[in-house]
């Protein structure tokens, strides 16, 4: 008896926790993607949240990585179940452009059912190019198995490249899917025309880059000078 009062006792305290965290990361997501990583202080993302205490924020996550991990992990945990359901779908397939999609497709997805407004998009630009922060996407980014997955089904098909050149392929990929992603949340936010009118357009735009930027020929670095 005494057991279910306390339980009761403790769920509406839960309950206010949980909802705070929750509207500290909404409010962090949004402030961030609007202004920069550095333009924005605890004090002022707890004051967006309508909290009384400025600390709020540093009570509640820790430091501003720690945030930042925390608001990224909102995301990928989803992203990572629509990624899987697109790897199941494709499986034994021998096209670029398949692997290409399930490196696309759940991104586009994803923010086409997150509603609208969203800022998840402009956020992760402004974590990728920050030098202080991007590693903490790179690093959410590998404990994904089925990522990493699709990754090493796509190097499988690609043609015979050095390393380097396929790591800067690599590099460039990333960076297309989040700044071509952030560059539509934008235009969507601001009421802007797009030349793709949609999510699903978006994403075979960048499906047909991709796949041309993986498979396109590759200047070979001159050898040594001779005798």
């Amino acid at each position: 008896m005494w057991t279910v009062v306390a339980d009761v006792g403790r769920t509406p305290r839960a309950e206010q926790v949980g909802a705070t965290r929750q509207q500290i990361l909404t409010t962090a997501e949004r402030l961030f993607a609007e202004q920069g990583l550095y333009a924005v202080s605890n004090r002022q993302i707890s004051a967006a949240a309508g909290q009384g205490n400025n600390t709020a924020v540093g009570y509640h996550f820790g430091a501003k990585a720690d945030l930042i991990r925390a608001i990224m992990l909102r995301h990928t945990s989803r992203i990572e179940s629509l990624r899987q359901d697109a790897v199941a779908a494709v499986a034994g397939s021998r096209d670029v452009r398949d692997w290409v999609a399930c490196l696309v497709r759940p991104v586009t997805t994803y923010l086409a059912s997150s509603g609208d407004p969203t800022w998840f998009a402009r956020f992760s630009a402004q974590v990728m190019t920050d030098p202080a922060f991007r590693v903490i996407m790179a690093e959410e980014a590998l404990t994904e198995a089925s990522l990493r997955h699709v990754v090493d089904n796509l190097i499988a098909l690609l043609p015979d490249m050095p390393a380097d050149v396929r790591e800067d392929r690599a590099d460039m990929v990333r960076h297309l899917i989040v700044h071509v992603c952030a560059e539509r949340e934008r235009a969507l936010a601001e009421g802007a025309a797009t030349s793709r009118s949609t999510w699903d357009e978006t994403a075979n735009g960048l499906i047909d880059a991709i796949t041309g930027l993986w498979t396109a020929p590759y200047t070979a670095e001159p050898g040594p000078p001779g005798p």
